[in-house]
């Protein structure tokens, strides 16, 4: 969780290249004792304790105060102060005091004391190195050297030029090299098969949304990892910005139990690093036969539907052409029956025309006139037509003749290439003889 440091005059220096400081927790612990409450369903309101806590350090302010444990016999909260002065005079203002709440006739005892830091000792870890049977303190990694470190904010331990939600094993290596040469750092969140390996998720996020990361440091002798953990005892991890502003959270600090850093947990994960990259290869490789096996079926239907597609077009152009070719028929019967019906038409009309002008020749048989001139009329259509008979006689005429004359030119010829043979063949019967 990270608040924000309004007095950052106990900090101290931890890695000033990338703006990082360590600051006190200054923490207190208060206890009220509660009443035994006689009265069916009346209860105590902790928002009403807590505002009469921060009325009576004031002027002090507690940075955060929050309830830790909730009983029917007490209540304990944990309040934190923006310095350690600041805890002491907070202290003298609670401890021995008493409040009283409204609606209730007893008072309320007050106990305050200042917080113990949930930290490791040094006899923490030399017992535990000394009970284990299955370390030694002649292999790094197997001995106390090596600090684990959670609740590191991503975005204080990322490089410039990279991903703010990215830490770095080298920005890691630069803040806690201070204490003492480092043999080994390493990041969990940045193994993209760490996460596979143990089957826990090493992404972690604060009270505020901030990207967390956990870490471990080895250093090369048990000097520099001693001075670690006691200059990070009773620590907060604090950032200050180019505007001046800094802000704090608190960080968790172990040494490490599970040789983490020793060269037979490198090597073993190196070794199934290799086996999982091995099998996201062959992952990676079915994935690729499974698309192209996609693709291959894929254009195999694409084609087996052309011909399909093609036959379908081609039924479909010869129904147009039968189609195209019924209409053209029925066309041509429309047009043969309306030459029919219009060839009667006027046959009619000849008719009619015909019985007309015999009738009127009828009625005008006694004009003379009216005779010699139809007679004239049908001596000139008989004139015309005997000078048309006769053309075509002539015509046919001339034709006969030509086919005369062609036959006659074609006898000569042909007589005249048998007298020639003829003289050959006495000409030779001659040199014969000779």
């Amino acid at each position: 969780m990270t608040s924000v440091v309004s007095d950052t005059a106990e900090a101290v220096d931890l890695c000033p290249e990338f703006s990082l400081y360590l600051k006190h927790i200054s923490r207190i612990t208060v206890s009220v004792a509660l009443p035994h409450l006689k009265t069916p369903g009346k209860s105590i309101s902790n928002w009403e304790v807590m505002e009469r806590l921060k009325a009576m350090v004031h002027p002090e302010q507690f940075s955060s105060l929050r309830i830790s444990k909730s009983s029917m016999d007490f209540l304990r909260f944990e309040g934190e102060v923006e310095n350690r002065s600041a805890v002491k005079r907070s202290l003298a203002k609670l401890e021995g005091k008493s409040i009283k709440l409204s609606g209730f006739t007893d008072v309320l005892k007050i106990r305050a004391v200042e917080h113990k830091a949930d930290f490791p000792t040094r006899h923490d870890w030399d017992s535990f190195f000394r009970d284990a049977r299955d370390m030694n303190e002649t292999v790094p990694g197997e001995r106390p050297d090596t600090i684990h470190l959670e609740g590191l904010p991503c975005k204080w331990f990322s490089v410039k030029d990279g991903a703010p939600d990215r830490p770095s094993e080298a920005a890691l290596r630069t803040v806690f090299q201070r204490f003492g040469k480092i043999r080994n750092v390493d990041i969990p969140m940045l193994d993209p098969y760490r996460e596979e390996m143990t089957g826990k998720n090493f992404n972690t996020f604060s009270f505020g949304g901030h990207l967390n990361f956990e870490g471990f440091v080895q250093y090369q002798d048990h000097t520099g990892f001693v001075r670690a953990m006691d200059s990070l005892r009773g620590m907060k991890l604090m950032f200050k910005g180019d505007d001046g502003k800094a802000v704090a959270c608190s960080i968790k600090v172990t040494f490490d139990t599970t040789k983490h850093l020793s060269d037979s947990s490198l090597k073993k994960r190196q070794q199934e690093r290799l086996k999982l990259q091995e099998l996201e290869k062959q992952r990676e490789e079915q994935k690729r036969r499974e698309k192209e096996e996609e693709e291959r079926r894929k254009q195999e239907e694409r084609y087996c539907i052309q011909p399909q597609n093609l036959l379908k077009q081609q039924q479909q152009q010869e129904r147009r052409r039968l189609e195209e070719r019924r209409q053209l028929q029925e066309d041509e019967l429309r047009r043969v029956e309306a030459e029919k019906q219009r060839t009667l038409e006027l046959q009619r009309r000849e008719r009619q025309l015909r019985d007309k002008l015999l009738g009127n020749l009828l009625k005008k048989s006694t004009n003379t006139d009216d005779v010699h001139l139809d007679l004239q009329i049908c001596a000139a259509q008989n004139q015309n037509q005997r000078r048309h008979t006769s053309a075509a006689t002539k015509q046919q005429k001339r034709k006969e003749s030509e086919a005369d004359g062609g036959r006659r030119e074609r006898s000569r010829r042909r007589s005249q290439s048998s007298s020639r043979s003829r003289s050959r063949r006495r000409s030779r019967h001659r040199s014969r003889r000779y």
